[in-house]
């Protein structure tokens, strides 16, 4: 008597054509530079104060952990211009240099 094995229907991933972006995003450490505040005492998200400015990121987190409010702002500056495409004017925000 002859043994069969049954063989099972290989399961192959189906492809998805899915679009590519239009334009690939910039992160925000390329477009501006942050700064980094604590949080001025007396401060609220109602009415934002900036107190001492921290050197980055990290010194703000850790300043903003040992302080009572643990609250930090990042501030990023840009400027405002016009560029002219097909005669109407597009308003872009350009980072501004240190």
């Amino acid at each position: 008597m002859e043994t069969a094995i049954a063989k099972l229907p290989e399961d192959k991933p189906q492809l998805v054509n899915t679009p590519a972006p239009k334009r690939a995003r910039k992160s925000r450490s390329a477009e501006a530079i942050a700064r980094y505040f604590l949080a001025k005492d007396g401060s609220s998200p109602a009415k934002p104060e900036l107190g001492d400015e921290a050197q980055n990121e990290s010194d703000a987190l850790i300043q903003a952990f040992r302080s009572k409010g643990g609250v930090i702002y990042v501030v990023m500056s840009y400027r405002a211009e016009a560029e002219i495409q097909g005669g109407n004017p597009i308003l872009v925000k350009r980072p501004l240099e240190k």
